[in-house]
């Protein structure tokens, strides 16, 4: 006889579903017969997953997390909840803060049976960002008002189609000369694949995994001057890194972060100034029975969009 999914048939509501972390999640529940309620603020964007869904497994519902009276509408019924929500800046507070402890109220008040808030690695009440602290604060909402809420802290997450590599990589792809704020700074960068597996896998099993803190971090630290030259070998391309002082890079976010299309904000560079790895301080991917995979696996599969004459073109330096 087979096992039933302990997920199969539940009503899990996602908070921030409608992200690019999001849809990994919402893949992943969907596949496991999961019937999911994406909340967001706009959930018009998680309308691609509705092909994934069965007739009945899918609904969207537009949700305001800083507003009370949305995130208890949305949780109304539910099995089990995801927060995934984030924000920088002047949102921070009221996204990751106070939408956290409605979140965690309102789900100890409807008897939900397993709840996933994700948190993230550097989430400090001391922090000397909005973002460090707002999620520091998220964090102990959800232990104070939901105690056997799993909390899962991801290092800066990467994928095919995610921003953070993208980004670096176009810019490695039009300029031959580029600088390099924090080269020192290592990341311990988590596939986006691995993290939705993970949230995933607490959600599914609450009485191993409630109540419990994981930081999900990537199998490999690498400090930002050496990615930036791993994304060119990949793609072919000679450039020359200029790797910044510090005191030059905060003047530059300072003087620049607020403009649009800046290189980096003061927030921005004030967290990537301190790194982003695991402290060791509580379990990982293997209590949660992942092997985390490397960016390497993918890079060279991923750049061959960016090198000369695409993935027609050869991995020869340029």
């Amino acid at each position: 006889m087979t096992k039933t999914d302990p997920l199969s048939g539940k009503l899990v509501t996602l908070f921030g579903g409608s992200g690019w972390l999001g849809t990994h999640v919402a893949q992943d529940l969907l596949e496991r017969g999961a019937r999911l309620k994406i909340a967001s603020r706009h959930p018009e964007k998680a309308r691609h997953l509705k092909p994934l869904a069965n007739l009945g497994q899918f609904a969207l519902v537009r949700c305001d997390v800083s507003r009370e009276d949305s995130v208890r509408a949305a949780i109304s019924g539910s099995d089990a909840v995801v927060n995934l929500t984030g924000a920088f800046g002047a949102n921070a507070e009221a996204v990751m803060a106070w939408g956290a402890e409605y979140i965690a109220q309102a789900a100890a008040d409807e008897g939900v049976g397993a709840l996933v808030h994700v948190s993230a690695i550097g989430a400090d009440p001391d922090g000397d960002t909005a973002y460090a602290v707002s999620k520091a604060e998220g964090e102990a909402a959800m232990r104070d008002l939901f105690p056997q809420a799993t909390i899962v802290r991801p290092s800066i997450i990467f994928g095919e189609d995610g921003e953070f590599i993208n980004m670096m990589a176009g810019l490695i792809q039009r300029l031959p000369v580029l600088p390099v704020f924090a080269p020192e700074s290592e990341l311990q960068l988590v596939w986006v694949d691995d993290v939705a597996a993970g949230i995933v896998a607490a959600l599914a099993d609450p009485g191993k995994h409630g109540g419990k803190t994981y930081e999900l971090a990537g199998p490999e630290r690498v400090p930002m001057i050496a990615l930036n030259r791993r994304i060119a070998q990949a793609q072919g391309r000679n450039r020359h890194f200029i790797p910044l002082p510090d005191a030059v890079s905060g003047g530059i976010a300072a003087a620049t972060g607020w403009m649009p299309g800046a290189p980096i904000s003061r927030e921005q560079w004030k967290l990537l100034e301190k790194g982003n790895v695991a402290s060791g301080d509580y379990p990982g991917f293997d209590k949660l029975g992942i092997s985390p995979k490397p960016l390497g696996l993918f890079l060279d599969r991923w750049m061959a969009r960016y090198r000369k004459h695409g993935r027609f073109g050869k991995k020869s330096v340029v």
